[in-house]
């Protein structure tokens, strides 16, 4: 029997056989338009970790840095230094938030197992990053709630992931092969998201998204 497991961004039953290569399934769904890897198929957390750890993700490493500065000038253009920021899955190496508070920036931490500090998540910001982290999430749909909620009113979230184009580059993507990715989204997918909390998505590249949560009074979140 198919596996017809909700989304865990929007919770829809109502999803759709995507692909199915040798190793797991893929579904869709057609209300956000995320491609998801069932909970029958994820990794444990303890073999997760295991992945991870395997991760080399060094501050000082130049062509990492090249890498995150994707996310970090685009970023800088659109937030003042001394803005407060969360750096949301920063590994066991926190690159961008060391390139971040080069410039200025007030910078906290947060990933859940390298740097579990509850703590974080009661303060408000003013930018939240998330880089190379929500293609991992097992609950998408909560975790992005619960970045919102930590936003004021006018912050930036910034995003870095690969986007889906379609079934066929789908198939044949390197993306995929890692077992620890679990939600493919595409561009549709984040316009559902800025949707839902009210927010403006921006493209920028293959691979940025800046979601900004709208400042007028009344609306979610504020």
């Amino acid at each position: 029997m198919k596996d017809q497991s909700p989304c865990p961004l929007c919770s829809s039953n109502q999803t759709d056989e995507y692909y199915e290569d040798r190793k797991r399934p893929y579904r869709f769904c057609p209300q956000c338009a995320l491609v998801f890897v069932p909970p029958s198929s994820h990794l444990s957390e303890e073999e997760e970790k295991k992945v991870y750890d395997l991760h080399e993700n060094d501050p000082e490493d130049r062509g990492y840095r090249r890498f995150l500065s994707r996310l970090a000038d685009p970023l800088s253009e659109r937030v003042t230094p001394g803005s407060r920021g969360l750096d949301f899955g920063c590994g066991p190496g926190p690159a961008l938030t060391a390139m971040l508070e080069e410039r200025g920036y007030r910078m906290s931490l947060f990933d859940k197992y390298y740097r579990n500090d509850p703590e974080v998540l009661n303060t408000l910001y003013d930018f939240i990053c998330t880089t190379e982290v929500v293609e991992h999430l097992r609950s998408p749909g909560k975790v992005f709630e619960e970045l919102f909620n930590r936003l004021v009113p006018g912050g930036l979230l910034a995003v870095m992931t690969k986007l889906v184009i379609d079934k066929d580059a789908f198939s044949k993507w390197h993306y995929i092969q890692d077992p620890t990715h679990i939600c493919f989204f595409s561009r549709e997918t984040f316009e559902y998201i800025a949707g839902q909390f009210n927010g403006r998505c921006d493209f920028i590249g293959k691979d940025v998204i800046m979601i900004q949560k709208k400042r007028e009074p009344g609306s979610l979140y504020n």
